[in-house]
């Protein structure tokens, strides 16, 4: 990494094709909402040559952001992967959402890559490195990911290299700020009219070589005496960290007793330290001036992915075969072997219909090829197991698809025509079917209730939801039987606009979204009784029946009983079943705010009936008008669910948080240890309260904390809320 590779390879137009998993690398961009991601991703193509302008391919669109929602939005709200080439490399850029309300999508980046890139802004200081960098920087660590930083808008007023490596070492690192350390120092320009210094160069601290980059173009120049002065301290700390990493134990030794390492064996070591995800060098990049082809850095992130980042056959994943309760077994990264790879992306394009971007971890995917797809979801209506011929299979480059001949192990590619294969799904050979085990999906925890415009989308609405969750797994759809609602479960805000603007520009389906509804229910708190009298007469047939019962509470989740206690035969007895229908209809409907009646006894003790005029119809009615009557007489509890929470928090927010919860009449339960530097709190909260959590608490937090919700019980909710709710069902019935 510390010489320059050959020159970048590759035009506008070119698909970039690879022969053997050697000659493949596969890097994700992981980074906040604004870090630059994407800016970077469009300056390294510019770099290589995949495109002639930044960002911009033949039809003028972006290489990446090129979405019609990311267009509006001015934002990444989907996983996009562009190809370049470089020194007989093909580099798969795998460009995810900095929003948190994405991590589905990031998430999917993570399987797709062997390496990440965590790219950080130095405009945004400590914030550009906050909870959910860190726990993400975590779960790449938990698998073992080799990781690199790169620093951006170190043009910004106040920025300050030194500082934001400082800060990296010190969240990210854990307290082995060895491990994490610079490979150049920046180079300031002369001062501008605004007193601003832009950086204009980088130090090699291995070879002590200046790269300039000042003339839009990858120089490289001697140090000054006054730069060889400034690095000396940066460069030792470098060098000892590598040895730290070497696998050469004599190595610090020869280094302690004042021997000069060569850069012939630093940096083999560096490589592969950075290889094995234990050294995480720390690059710095900004986009090229107007008009110039190389933007500051460049040539070092890609010598870093080309010559530091692992291959894919050096990262494998687990497959389980078809027989039953076999065990998963690692893939190895072969062209040859058998066929496994994971759809990591589903999308539909208005000209080849489905389009499933997959990652190939073992075998070759060919064109017009049958083979099995697998997917085992966390609903039954997602586990399926079938054979499908594979179209076209190519190579994504913005809205465009380059035709490739296959898919080698270890490439990422699109194949067309998979009409069941959804994201997370495995294909494999149709004669040896496998099934990898996908990644955790988040569970989306906030509520959107929605409802059709017009009969227009009525009609349509079904099948845009069924296609919106198809490319979105991280939606979930629930048709709630309690309040009548159609919500669909979003990660938050922006994810819910996103959804909603998805159903009315790609689906064609305009809703309307109403409020959210808690599934409250009724119980009642004392016994009362209830006369329920269902006479007409108006000629010809009539209608006769009267009733009369006791309802008394009983405990919860005992559901409604009904008791006969009616002698004599005041009620017949083929029109007792009748009764019992009326009133469990009738609770079904409520008795004051129109939520379900439940946990009481309804007792029929005595009654009228008429040997002509009555019916199952009127005593029906009469038992319905007879648990009405008995609502009057007593007072009835609204009952509200509550559920358990456990919220992962940072230890500096874990006050805010507990205020909170206790705002929204939370009773914690307990809190205890989690990671380093993290609390889980346990809470029961009612989940009237819960409508908006997803949002105020990352809002709180400030992105660094994360809960889950489990419904536990109805409760009996405050009785000045429940007479506002009952006022306000009065008021629009």
């Amino acid at each position: 990494m510390a010489e320059k590779a050959s020159a970048p390879a590759g035009a506008n137009g070119r698909v970039p094709t690879a022969e053997r998993p050697e000659e493949i690398r596969n890097v994700v961009l992981v980074g906040h909402s604004g870090s630059g991601k994407t800016t970077l991703v469009e300056a390294l193509a510019v770099a290589t040559g995949a495109v002639t302008r930044a960002g911009r391919v033949e039809d003028g669109t972006c290489v990446s952001d090129y979405d019609d929602i990311e267009q509006r939005q001015h934002r990444s709200v989907q996983l996009s992967v562009v190809p370049i080439f470089w020194d007989g490399i093909k580099i798969n850029l795998v460009d995810t959402p900095g929003y948190a309300d994405f991590v589905g999508e990031l998430r999917a980046g993570l399987r797709a890559a062997d390496a990440a890139l965590f790219v950080v802004s130095a405009a945004a200081g400590a914030a550009g490195v906050g909870g959910q960098t860190l726990a993400l920087w975590e779960e790449c660590a938990a698998v073992g990911m080799p990781r690199a930083l790169v620093i951006t808008h170190l043009d910004a007023a106040r920025a300050d290299f030194d500082e934001m490596a400082r800060t990296c070492r010190e969240i990210l690192g854990g307290g082995a700020s060895e491990s994490m350390l610079p490979l150049h120092l920046p180079v300031y320009g002369p001062k501008g009219g605004d007193g601003h210094r832009p950086v204009a160069g980088l130090i090699d601290l291995l070879t002590q070589k200046v790269f300039d980059y000042s003339a839009g173009e990858h120089t490289r120049t001697e140090t000054t005496d006054e730069q060889a002065a400034l690095i000396d301290e940066a460069r030792a700390r470098l060098i000892e960290g590598i040895i730290a990493e070497s696998e050469d134990e004599t190595l610090m030794d020869r280094y302690l007793e004042g021997q000069e390492i060569d850069l012939a064996t630093l940096v083999p070591d560096l490589e592969r330290a950075v290889a094995r995800g234990t050294f995480h060098p720390v690059l710095i990049a900004a986009p090229p001036p107007e008009g110039a082809r190389e933007g500051l850095g460049m040539v070092e992130v890609l010598e870093l992915i080309t010559r530091g980042f692992p291959t894919p056959a050096e990262h494998s994943v687990s497959a389980t075969g078809s027989s039953e309760g076999a065990a998963p077994a690692p893939l190895a990264c072969d062209p040859r072997g058998p066929l496994a790879a994971e759809v990591i992306r589903t999308a539909s394009d208005p000209y080849v219909g489905r389009l499933s971007l997959v990652r190939v971890f073992s075998g070759t995917l060919r064109p017009d090829e049958t083979v099995h797809v697998c997917g085992h979801g966390p609903d039954e209506d997602r586990n399926h197991d079938l054979d499908e011929r594979v179209g076209a299979v190519s190579a994504p480059f913005g809205k465009q698809q380059r035709p490739l001949g296959q898919a080698i192990a270890g490439d990422i590619a699109c194949v067309t025509k998979l009409g069941h294969a959804e994201t997370g799904d495995t294909l494999s050979a149709k004669d040896t079917p496998l099934l990898i085990e996908p990644w955790p999906i988040p569970e989306p925890l906030l509520p959107v209730a929605i409802r059709a415009h017009g009969k227009a989308d009525e009609d349509k609405l079904s099948l845009a939801l069924s296609r919106l969750m198809t490319e979105d797994p991280t939606v979930r759809l629930e048709q709630n039987g309690q309040t009548h609602q159609l919500v669909l479960w979003c990660l938050g805000e922006a994810h819910r606009e996103v959804a909603l603007e998805r159903l009315r520009s790609r689906f064609g389906v305009q809703v309307d979204v109403v409020d959210h509804r808690v599934a409250l229910r009724e119980t009642f708190a004392g016994t009362a009784t209830g006369r329920g009298r269902h006479v007409k007469q108006s000629g010809g047939h009539g209608q006769y029946a009267i009733c009369e019962i006791e309802v008394s509470p009983l405990p919860e989740g005992s559901g409604i009983e009904f008791v006969d206690k009616v002698v004599g035969g005041v009620v017949p007895r083929q029109f007792i079943p009748s009764v019992e229908k009326g009133v469990r209809a009738q609770a079904a409907r409520g008795v004051v705010a129109g939520y379900p009646l439940v946990d009481v006894r309804v007792t029929l003790y005595d009654g009228k009936a008429h040997s002509v005029d009555s019916s199952d119809a009127a005593f029906q009615t009469a038992g319905a008008l007879a648990l009405r009557e008995a609502a009057t007489a007593a007072r009835i509890a609204l009952l509200e669910p509550l559920a358990e929470v456990a919220v992962t928090v940072g230890d500096d927010y874990v006050g805010a948080v507990l205020s909170d919860l206790s705002s929204r009449r939370g009773r914690v339960v307990g809190t205890e240890p989690a990671t380093a530097g993290r609390t889980v709190i346990r809470a029961e909260v009612p989940e009237l309260e819960l409508s908006r959590y997803a949002i105020d608490l990352r809002s709180l937090s400030h992105g660094a904390a994360q809960f889950t919700r489990t419904y536990i019980r109805h409760e009996a909710m405050p009785a000045p809320l429940a007479d506002s709710i009952r006022a306000q069902a009065k008021a629009s019935a």
